[in-house]
């Protein structure tokens, strides 16, 4: 792991100590990213205003932009592109209280989510696939393949 390149003492950052940050990672602004518990893979470059929380594992060169919003339970493999504004859910039946079920989410390596896509929860992203920008991901997308549409359905392999 390499050394953090911020002083976060300095920034008053709200990027927690637990988070694993591998060599040559880029936090574009590292004290307007809310992050704990995470891995962060070598050569990810992150955007401003983003939140990722714990046990989420991003991989190697992966492209996150601004204002993005991953939750316990993602886990997002090699080189894949997250355009602005997207937002992963890990509860099929959010409530303020009681009790909750958490759902896993897999993106596979290489695929490209659109701006302001929604990612409901339980749902495997293949391999390759792209997702445009303002759809919503209510199922298992196929490698290789595009969607897009609320909610998301298939345009055409790629």
């Amino acid at each position: 792991m390499a050394e953090w390149p911020y002083v976060k003492e300095e920034l008053n950052m709200p990027v927690k100590d637990d988070v694993i940050i591998c060599e040559n990672v880029k936090i574009w602004h590292p004290d307007l990213c809310n992050m704990y518990g995470c891995e962060i893979g070598e050569g990810t470059s992150i955007g401003a205003f983003c939140e990722i929380h714990q046990d989420v594992i991003i991989g190697r060169n992966c492209r996150l932009q601004s204002f993005i919003f991953i939750p316990v339970g993602v886990h997002i493999n090699d080189n894949v592109f997250i355009g602005p504004h997207v937002c992963f859910t890990n509860d099929k039946y959010p409530k303020a209280g009681g009790d909750w079920k958490l759902y896993r989410t897999t993106v596979k390596a290489g695929a490209s989510l659109g701006a302001s896509v929604l990612v409901c929860p339980d749902v495997v992203i293949g391999k390759n696939a792209i997702i445009g920008a303002g759809s919503v991901v209510t199922k298992d997308i196929p490698a290789n393949e595009l969607w897009v549409g609320n909610p998301a359905r298939f345009m055409r392999k790629l």
